[in-house]
């Protein structure tokens, strides 16, 4: 694909080389994202006094700056300063070229609705997953089940609807994966048993062949699929769409159990499962956690054994359309009923996503921050410490330890004024982008964008056509509302996206786009426009050049769409 860019760059004391830089760009392996700032408004107003940190990596050792990004005509926060600038930040402050802000009253940016233009795609893709979660809840409302059962207590739905999930998943998609996709043993299928209070695995090494599978099932085994979304689209497509709506990965595993059996022990979970009753019944019991410290773990248990349950709360046998839903930590077992098998899906969510997780990412940033600033997190410890602080001395009650208490709580209030709260959100939002399943695209979306329009072989001609170009008024958006994470690491912005995701988990390592600061607010005002459209040229960067440069790049990586197909510009 072509930009149609007709004058030259020229931008006053920035190097020409650092327009922009969309070339992909993957992290060494075992990487991890230190700290990340989202470029909106507020944050650019932050960096631009001082305000907002942002953690830098340098040659292995945090230090905490300020970055500053300038703008036209800012209006001055500095009322809300604690502390003149550093000479360091004072510094790094001029790294930035001046940038227009989107929310200054002198720049106006026209957003179009999908339906005013006539645009393929006018759905919200996160309205879309509210539709799909509402569906699989219905007929409680959203205010109803996270009011009185997200995270509290199950719940059960029984439709009488056999019909009811028809066309998710069934026993005949199972056995032809089996026969037409490579399928491993561990990786994405299980053999399992639970006979006389023991559970076990029965795997082989390597593929698993259907007669192989299929045998062990008539011998009584159950059968776990891993990860069906990796073989089969509408699990992939209601995954990905409901994934939009709870902004965390969202899983599956589909289990096949014999009649008159059960493939696993007692156990509790650390996901929040709603199990979908695909075909046959199953008789479900789920326990309460037996004690405070057990509910809503961040861990999954052991296999259990029948003494070490809870209280039995709900005891239900499914049957083809019905709904149970349990929280993380809430034990379960189930066994089929008569002589019919059992296919049920479980669908998770929430794993890992706690605030005691996004603590474990903000609390190091801010130690970090204030070791840079505070002298007094640097100063020694005292030279006697050892003599009243420990396990030995838990029971003394001298001057030298309370003192010591005490400073240690003093130290810990006051990290609270460190806390970049954006930075650690930001990193878990990396975190999702990594985890992320990548959008099930329909045709429509595949038409507008570079997945299905632009430049290919012609094969009666021999040569590339259907060469397209993007336009100062060409109409575009994101590809979905919550497809990328803008954070800033060093020197450059990067988007974080999924779109290069497969459909096994970290398969990939995470994926990101480059750009120069200065081009961070054009990311911006796409995220902030979504799902309606804006021009190419209503970007909020200085130079035309500049907005077709970004606009194409985007383009070229599938993170946007335009509101039609691209007209092809020349096929002679």
């Amino acid at each position: 694909m072509e930009s149609k860019v007709k004058k030259p760059i020229k931008k006053t004391g920035v190097k020409k080389n650092l327009k922009v830089k969309l070339t992909p760009t993957t992290p060494s392996k075992g990487k991890k994202i230190k700290s990340v700032m989202a470029f909106n408004v507020d944050n650019l107003k932050g960096q631009l006094n001082g305000t907002v940190p942002c953690i830098r990596k340098k040659k292995g050792v945090k230090k905490n700056v300020k970055k500053k990004v300038m703008g036209k005509k800012r209006k001055q926060v500095s009322e809300h300063l604690e502390k003149p600038l550093s000479k360091k930040q004072r510094r790094l402050r001029n790294i930035y070229p001046e940038r227009c802000d989107p929310n200054e009253e002198n720049i106006d940016i026209e957003l179009m609705f999908g339906e005013d233009i006539g645009a393929l795609l006018v759905q919200d893709s996160r309205e879309e997953g509210r539709k799909k979660f509402q569906w699989i809840i219905s007929p409680h409302t959203e205010e109803n089940f996270f009011s009185n059962y997200w995270e509290k207590k199950p719940l059960h739905i029984k439709r009488s609807d056999s019909l009811y999930y028809d066309n998710i998943f069934t026993t005949k998609d199972f056995d032809k994966i089996l026969h037409e996709s490579r399928v491993l043993y561990g990786k994405n299928l299980d053999i399992t048993s639970y006979t006389d209070g023991k559970r076990e695995t029965h795997n082989p090494i390597g593929q698993a062949h259907a007669p192989v599978v299929w045998d062990y099932f008539s011998n009584g085994c159950s059968v776990r699929m891993l990860n069906p979304q990796t073989f089969h689209r509408p699990v992939w497509q209601l995954l990905s769409s409901l994934q939009e709506y709870f902004n965390s990965f969202c899983g599956a595993n589909i289990y096949l159990t014999p009649p008159d059996n059960q493939g696993f022990a007692p156990h509790w979970d650390d996901i929040e499962a709603f199990i979908l009753q695909l075909e046959g019944k199953k008789h479900w019991r789920v326990y309460q956690p037996k004690s405070k410290e057990l509910e809503l773990p961040v861990l999954s248990s052991h296999n259990l054994c029948q003494d070490e349950l809870g209280k039995l709360i709900l005891d239900v046998t499914l049957e083809e359309g019905d709904l149970l839903y349990f929280p993380r930590g809430f034990v379960h077992q189930a066994n089929t009923v008569g002589n019919t098998h059992s296919l049920h899906m479980t669908i998770s969510t929430y794993q890992k996503n706690t605030w005691g997780h996004l603590l474990e990412k903000l609390l190091p940033q801010a130690l970090t921050t204030a070791m840079a600033e505070d002298k007094e997190y640097r100063q020694g410890l005292p030279r006697d410490y050892l003599n009243s602080m420990g396990i030995v001395n838990m029971d003394k009650d001298s001057p030298s330890r309370n003192d010591f208490k005490a400073k240690v709580s003093e130290l810990f209030t006051r990290l609270g004024k460190y806390l970049s709260i954006d930075a650690a959100v930001d990193e878990q939002g990396c975190s999702l982008m990594h985890d992320a399943l990548p959008p099930c695209l329909t045709q429509e979306d595949k038409s507008c964008s570079v997945y299905g329009n632009g430049e290919r072989w012609g094969h009666k001609k021999q040569k590339v056509i259907d060469r397209v170009e993007l336009r100062p008024d060409t109409p575009i958006r994101l590809i979905r509302g919550n497809c990328l994470r803008v954070v800033a690491e060093s020197d450059t912005v990067n988007v974080y996206h999924c779109l290069e995701n497969t459909r096994e988990y970290h398969q990939e390592e995470p994926q990101f786009v480059e750009l120069v600061p200065e081009n961070a607010p054009a990311i911006e005002a796409l995220v902030h426009a979504y799902p309606k459209y804006l021009t190419v040229e209503s970007l909020p960067l200085n130079d035309d050049a500049e907005k077709m440069a970004v606009a194409s790049g985007l383009w070229e990586r599938g993170l946007i769409v335009t509101a039609t197909p691209l007209n092809i510009v020349d096929n002679k």
